[in-house]
């Protein structure tokens, strides 16, 4: 392909000065309607489960994944889709065991729900955490991914400058409209999205060949989910063990993914959204990982694999249908971006903010919110030229994941299920883990002295955490009742919701609708064993 081939014709640069503008707007309508932290950071806790499913996906499917995803299915296959599918687990856990205390606790952050059920040592360091994984993977992964499509247009443009354009558009509307500018936004953002993916995966397949050319014709082993031990992509252990920790990390723990959750007008509407947001993500193998595995034959010799999604569009769709999806392509960036800077911002003004000058007006801590946004806007616009150092994208994000998270997931998990886990030994779960992470960090990606794959480099340390934490509460005195009581799942509780559940009609029964999307999860996997 040569570069005339990447030009943009004006009715389709218009189409994308139309949605930059539309969702401008859209954040200073959202703007005039809030003037206190609870309508800034949380939409008023009036959120309904459409809306809440559609923003979990929009934020999630960023470009980031729609770059990550078409190209690691074109360099190593279709498992892949692992990292997607098992959204839907995930979830289901999240909205059996997780979603209802923490809406029935009114936090505004998760760090937050760490200290009510620990001490303030663990909420500070998940918030420092969260900052940092926010801008360093989420925001200035993003921005890369925008920066990469972009770049094949404007070429004569350095990378830093396209960059900063990009989240110049995403910090105004975020700064002005706050969750519900975003999660509107998000919403049309994830029709373009999916009209876009279609449209490729369709174009892709048909130039291929047809779908019977592609499966009879793409090797075996690039279209499996279940991979051998010694498989570079996603070996089937990594499978089992890594992909559910870091899908927890991110669906349950992650303030940028949960915030959503937690906007929502009671816990049912939590739950609904968190499950139509799993069965949103079933569809993904089709429209977005398989166009990956047709470009194999379309075009078998890209230099990048990250490539391969923005070859696509540029090189497939006619003149107004390429406006309409690069508009979708940029509003899935502009989601991800507004999601980690509104996180973030509300982690710094609800965490340390709040705490340090507890006499401010939630009209104040709104007015913090909006200029620690501004500020993260900037740093992600450092940082984000500096992923074109890491190889693959979907790795970078991946592999970072895996150093950091464990020793968060441990404290959740323990403080749900071991009533006995007590804030000494968070504290030492958290020491441990860091220091282990670290030191993996230093000999697998620095001194190339370890060669463990990623996904097994999570669990590894997951492990030394949990170690560290029930030999850390098992030495000192249990936490009291008051502070285990509520955050803690109990049997009681789930008899006394089996009656309420009992009530309702099937179709808004969480558990039913919650087998449905497991039995399509198996279906799909057995499908593509």
């Amino acid at each position: 392909m040569g570069q005339d081939q990447f030009l943009l014709h004006p009715v389709d640069g218009a189409l994308l000065l139309a949605y930059a503008a539309v969702v401008i707007a859209l954040g200073v309508y959202f703007g005039r309607r809030h003037d206190d932290a609870q309508d800034y950071f949380l939409a008023g806790r009036r959120m309904a489960w459409p809306l809440i499913g559609i923003s979990l996906f929009a934020s999630n499917m960023s470009s980031t994944t729609l770059v990550g995803l078409a190209g690691e299915a074109y360099s190593t296959g279709i498992a892949v889709f692992n990292y997607e599918s098992m959204a839907a687990v995930v979830l289901i856990f999240g909205a059996f065991f997780f979603f209802p205390f923490l809406l029935r606790s009114g936090v505004y952050t998760l760090p937050e729900f760490l200290e009510q059920r620990f001490d303030s040592r663990a909420r500070t360091y998940f918030s420092l955490l969260t900052l940092f994984l926010n801008i360093v993977i989420d925001t200035a992964g993003s921005l890369f991914a925008g920066a990469l499509v972009l770049q094949l247009l404007f070429p004569e443009i350095p990378l830093w400058q396209t960059v900063a354009m990009l989240a110049l558009v995403a910090g105004i509307y975020t700064i002005v409209g706050g969750l519900a500018a975003v999660m509107v936004t998000d919403a049309l953002q994830a029709i373009l999205l999916l009209l876009g993916a279609i449209v490729i995966a369709w174009t892709a397949f048909d130039v291929a060949g047809g779908w019977t050319t592609v499966m009879s014709t793409v090797p075996g082993d690039m279209l499996s989910l279940v991979r051998p031990l010694d498989d570079p992509g996603v070996p089937w252990l990594g499978m089992m063990t890594g992909i559910p920790l870091l899908g927890f990390y991110f669906w349950c723990n992650n303030q940028f993914m949960v915030q959503r959750v937690l906007s929502a007008r009671d816990v049912n509407h939590g739950r609904w959204g968190a499950l139509f947001a799993g069965a949103l993500k079933l569809p993904v193998l089709f429209i977005m990982v398989l166009p990956g595995t047709a470009a194999i034959l379309i075009y078998p010799e890209l230099p990048r694999a990250d490539l391969v999604f923005p070859t696509l569009m540029f090189d497939l769709l006619p003149t107004g249908l390429l406006g309409l999806v690069l508009a979708g392509f940029l509003a899935a960036l502009m989601s991800q971006i507004d999601s980690t800077l509104n996180s973030a911002s509300t982690l710094v003004t609800m965490d340390f903010v709040r705490r340090a000058r507890p006499g401010l007006s939630p009209h104040h801590l709104m007015r913090v919110g909006q200029v620690t946004t501004g500020l993260f806007m900037l740093l992600a616009v450092a940082w984000a030229p500096q992923i074109e150092n890491f190889g693959s994208l979907f790795k970078y994000l991946q592999s970072m994941l895996s150093y950091a998270v464990p020793p968060v997931v441990t404290l959740y998990l323990a403080g749900m299920f071991w009533r006995r886990a007590n804030a000494t030994g968070a504290f030492a779960a958290i020491t441990v883990g860091l220091a282990v992470g670290v030191t993996l960090f230093v000999l697998k990606e620095i001194l190339g002295t370890v060669t463990m794959h990623f996904l097994y480099i999570g669990p590894l340390i997951l492990g030394a955490c949990v170690v560290a934490l029930v030999i850390g509460s098992l030495l000192t005195p249990p936490p009291p009742d008051s502070r285990v009581a509520s955050m803690a799942w109990s049997r009681a509780f789930f008899r006394e919701e089996s009656s309420q559940l009992a009530a309702l009609p099937w179709y808004q029964n969480y558990r039913v609708l919650s087998v449905i999307l497991a039995l399509a999860f198996l279906a799909i996997t057995w499908a593509f064993r």
